[in-house]
Order: C-alpha cells, then structure tokens, then sequence
C-alpha cells in the first residue's frame, strides 16, 4: 500500500486538534475537503481512525496506533528532506517549572555553539515528539504505563525528585513546615473525569490514593502567573500543594511556602534520549544534564528527615534503588 503523506499530515492535524475546523484552519483548506481527504485516507487503510459527529472528534483504537506511526513516518519523510543538522538539540519545557530550563542554561554555558530548540509540551506529548523524532531530547516525568506501552527504542536516567511544598494563603505566618491535616490541600490540575488528565494528575491521584489526604482539584490555569492570581483570590483557608521551583516564587511574592510535616513528596523528573540517536551535541546535552543533577544534588533533596514519598511502583523508585 503507498500512502499519501499529504494525507498522513491532515489526519496528524485533526489527532492533535480534535476539532476538524481548527484543524482545516491549520492546513489552510476548507473543512468539507478535509473531511474528505481524511475518508480517503481511511479508505485507503481499510479502517476508521476516527470518531466524529457534530460535537466531537475521537481517534479509534486504530487511529492512536495509527498516529504513533504516522508521526514516525513524518518524521522521517521531513528529515529526508533537508540535511542533516548536527549542531542542534530539540528539547522541551513543562509551563515555567524549571528543570528543563536550569539543564538548558547549564549546557549553553558550556556548549555556546551548539543551538538550542525550545518547545512547550507535557511528559506523555514529550515522549510522543522524542520517539517520532520530534524532539531530540525530553525532560519529563517517566510513568509505568510509558514503560510498558513503548518498551524499547528510548533510554532515560533519572535526573531529579523535586520537592512539592504547601503554599499558605497571603498574610500567612512563615513557617518551616505544616501539617499535611491542618488545612485543606489544593492542587492545580484536572481530573480523571474532566478529559484534561495528564502525567501530573496521575502523581497527584495516587499521592491522594496512597495518602489519604482529600484533595480539591482546582484545573489547570497553566503559568504560574494564573496560578499565582488564583490563590491571592481565594477567601478561604487551605494549601496549594506546589513544585518547589513554583513555592519559591510564591514566597517571593510574599506568599509563605511550607515543607510538608508527615511526609516529603517528590516528582521524579527524568532525562531520556532516543537509542538512534548518534547526535555528538545530544549526548552532551544529557551528561551535561546529569552532571548539573549532581552538582546540584537533586537525587538527594534536602528533607528535613521526613520520610520521601513517590507513587508506589514509580519508575523514579526502581532507579534509587538500583544505583
């Protein structure tokens, strides 16, 4: 069977939008030929990849295997087009947390040539882009399903456990630490049940899961900025449970940020790379990744003695435990 590439990127353009006149809008062509070329395509593979009626858009089955391999195939057809460029790394961020962006500034210090290329992208779409070769390097949290749906063709090491602080309301008292029990705790995140839940969510129902402590689940707002204006509006009294680089700059702007009492939650970050990739410039990327993970000392956060806690099963506890 030849497949149209042509085809191929408008039916990656409506998986990503899920929406065929955002998608239409996208390609710059009218939605009714859209819809067409997408039958076609369906056509052509003898099956449906696509669910739609007149309020969404849904992939089959068939159509979430057929986008890892179409993304894949795209790849390749666009690095067969222009030359190699071995003097690039494509990585990305997750909103303003600032792992990834410590590790870019790190590496540009020390490698002024080589160009960075910066992206924006959750830990599951990071993992999509790396393995279709749409990212060169991920700085992302790695999850048992990630490790058992794509087994092979990718290596990773773990690179940090960021501490998660509880934020107190503006006029708190600072203090060290607080009880996990003496308020409400919050998080900025969506639900299993709201169609937005991501890596970050999982973390945070398993924390709840495991823990026993209730959270309230408050969306998504994204920048900390939005983050930051949602709990200078709050009338109430609760914690923001919060990433360590976000709790700093809440303290910075006069918000108290605390440690945890009972115990030490940590979000394990990891650095992962394609096995294909023979790119001189990645693999100084990531040892320079790992050297700044140990100069820094993030395998081994600073806890006051409080017991560390990750999901059970987390990746981020196989790797401790076997180096």
């Amino acid at each position: 069977m030849d497949l149209d590439i042509r085809l191929v990127r408008y039916f990656v353009a409506v998986a990503d939008e899920l929406h065929f006149g955002r998608a239409a809008a996208k390609l710059y062509i009218s939605q009714p030929a859209l819809s067409k070329q997408i039958r076609k395509l369906e056509s052509e593979v003898g099956t449906q990849l696509l669910v739609r009626d007149s309020r969404h858009v849904e992939l089959t089955a068939r159509g979430e295997h057929f986008l890892v391999d179409a993304r894949q195939l795209l790849a390749l057809a666009d690095r067969m087009r222009r030359p190699p460029e071995t003097n690039t790394v494509r990585f990305a961020h997750i909103f303003e947390l600032d792992t990834s962006r410590q590790v870019a500034d790190a590496f540009s210090r020390e490698y002024a040539d080589v160009q960075l290329i910066e992206r924006s992208m959750d830990s599951a779409r990071q993992l999509d882009a790396l393995l279709s070769e749409q990212l060169d390097v991920a700085v992302l949290r790695v999850t048992p399903k990630m490790l058992a749906e794509r087994p092979t063709g990718w290596q990773r090491r773990l690179l940090r456990l960021e501490p998660m602080w509880l934020v107190g309301r503006p006029g708190d008292e600072p203090r060290d630490s607080v009880s996990l029990h003496e308020r409400p705790v919050e998080v900025f995140a969506d639900t299993a049940e709201s169609g937005l839940y991501n890596v970050h969510g999982e973390y945070l129902a398993a924390f709840e899961r495991e823990t026993r402590v209730a959270l309230r689940w408050l969306g998504n707002p994204g920048t900390f900025q939005h983050c930051l204006a949602a709990v200078r509006r709050a009338r109430d009294s609760a914690f923001t449970m919060e990433f360590e680089s976000y709790a700093k700059r809440y303290a910075e702007a006069g918000i108290p940020a605390h440690r945890p009492m009972e115990l030490q939650p940590a979000y394990p970050w990891w650095v992962a790379w394609r096995e294909d990739n023979a790119s001189e410039a990645t693999a100084a990327f990531v040892t320079s990744a790992q050297e700044l993970s140990e100069r820094n000392g993030w395998l081994q956060p600073s806890v006051g003695g409080t017991p560390l806690w990750l999901p059970a099963g987390d990746p981020g506890v196989l790797e401790q435990r076997s180096s």
